[in-house]
């Protein structure tokens, strides 16, 4: 799975820590992730699904 690609619903589990946007497209909605966390549920009113990478905490250990 490319990180370009990769999504994850609320409630799955973390795969790195970073920085993650919502998929609705409006790039508004940011949640600040741990490794092994689960994401949180998206924002009231947002029209995104799923959460996507924006900015690994730790380059060297993320994804891909």
């Amino acid at each position: 799975m490319s990180d370009e690609t990769a999504s994850w619903h609320p409630g799955e589990i973390v795969p790195a820590s970073g920085i993650y946007a919502c998929d609705c497209g409006g790039e508004h909605h940011w949640s600040t992730d741990v490794k092994g966390h689960r994401f949180p549920p998206l924002p009231s009113g947002c029209s995104g699904r799923s959460w996507t990478p924006q900015k690994p905490t730790h380059p060297e250990n993320y994804l891909g």
